[in-house]
């Protein structure tokens, strides 16, 4: 799973890292992603919305054991 995780957000990084920010895969435990959001992301204050309505919707979609995806800052 987590490889399949790192494909995935492989295809949303060159998304995020177009607005100076990147993301990086933390850990997952039972269907529940970590990540960390870096560069300009870290701090926007649009990155609950980047993290939910971006990564969690791609990552649920693609891998459908995905529960939900957290930061883990």
């Amino acid at each position: 799973m987590k490889e399949k995780i790192q494909e995935a957000l492989n295809k949303i990084r060159p998304m995020l890292q177009a607005d100076g920010g990147d993301v990086e895969f933390v850990d997952v435990q039972d269907g529940v992603v970590k990540v960390r959001l870096q560069g300009a992301c870290a701090g926007c204050p649009m990155s609950q919305m980047t993290l939910k309505n971006g990564i969690e919707k791609i990552l649920k979609k693609e891998i459908p054991e995905v529960v939900s995806v957290e930061s883990a800052d």
